[in-house]
């Protein structure tokens, strides 16, 4: 039996379309007020035949916080894929990113031990993998430096990933992944779906920043590839592409035949943005727009490696030019 963490999210639900193709025991977890429809419409971009395959999720009310309700999602649970987290810039959701982040893997973790779970597959990020000094280019050797100023969702992230290697050590198999920011379809109103949204609607800005840039279909096939190899306690880097968001703002709007973003973010712009974001925040209590992080990091140039996993398991990535020409067909409909 397979149990699949986060269901109800981009990676979870694209990942359980994917599972459902060869295996029929899949549980997933999902919280109360998840919206189960949203993954049953992500099932409806790859089939017709959408309506059976989703009915072969067995699903299970839990929060991975809640200890008690996670023990019964585990029974008879062999492997599992953890990819439920809270991602945020605001400072305000430090907090609750550590109880998520950290203290529901780590009783994921414990429960894997408890019952003798064979493998854990991790979704992380690049997040917690550090620029080298030594090289432009990021990898899995790069060591996480606790001195740096890391944001929080980073520090929940990396706190996420020692409780799984916690479990190598107890005798669970893990893998972890890193994505960087993953395009897929389905969730038009949060994460990178809001980017194509808000760019078909005429976005009219962008930013020279470089990041690593990866397909949704990618992530979840290297991670079920993972489970079934015998890789073990292990991190692989997960990036298609490095290019800017000035590149991928540009090729979205050529796809939805819209205007190109025309004001480039300046470091200027971006410091007094946040600082009236933060300003509107205190006024209405909405949560901002952007934070001090998020207007550091459009700027960032960093450069990452995916050539572990690809020699790994003699992967081959889609081109993210492919990736959003897709994404764009979907939204479209």
């Amino acid at each position: 039996m397979i149990l699949v963490t986060g269901g109800t999210g981009l990676v979870g639900a694209h990942l359980l379309y994917h599972l459902l193709l060869e295996n029929d025991n899949v549980k997933a977890i999902h919280r109360a007020k998840s919206d189960l429809l949203a993954v049953k419409n992500v099932f409806s971009y790859y089939s017709n035949d959408f309506e059976a395959i989703f009915q072969k999720i067995e699903w299970v009310e839990a929060d991975i916080t809640d200890v008690c309700l996670l023990e019964e999602a585990f029974e008879n649970v062999t492997e599992v894929y953890h990819s439920a987290a809270l991602v945020s810039f605001n400072p305000k959701d430090y907090k609750e990113m550590r109880k998520i982040n950290i203290e529901g893997t780590s009783n994921i973790v414990n429960l894997c031990i408890a019952e003798k779970v064979k493998k854990l597959c991790f979704v992380s990020s690049i997040a917690t993998i550090e620029k080298s000094v030594k090289s432009k280019i990021i990898d899995e050797d790069c060591e996480w430096n606790p001195e740096t100023n890391n944001y929080g969702y980073a520090i929940s992230k990396y706190g996420a990933e020692m409780e799984v290697w916690r479990a190598s050590q107890e005798g669970v198999e893990v893998v972890i992944v890193n994505p960087g920011v993953i395009l897929g379809a389905g969730f038009w109103h949060n994460g990178s779906g809001n980017i194509f949204s808000k760019i078909k609607s005429g976005l009219p800005f962008y930013s020279e920043g470089i990041t690593g840039f990866v397909s949704v279909n990618d992530v979840v096939k290297s991670m079920i590839l993972l489970m079934s190899s015998e890789l073990k306690n292990e991190r692989y880097i997960l990036i298609s592409e490095n290019i800017s968001f000035k590149e991928v703002f540009f090729k979205i709007a050529d796809e939805f035949n819209k205007k190109r973003p025309s004001i480039k973010v300046t470091k200027l712009m971006s410091a007094i943005g946040w600082r009236l974001e933060k300003i509107k925040t205190v006024l209405t209590g909405r949560p901002p727009m952007l934070t001090k992080q998020s207007s550091k990091s459009i700027h960032n140039k960093q450069y990452y490696s995916s050539e572990k996993i690809i020699k790994a398991l003699n992967y081959k990535f889609e081109p993210i030019s492919e990736t959003i020409k897709n994404v764009c067909e979907l939204h479209k409909k």
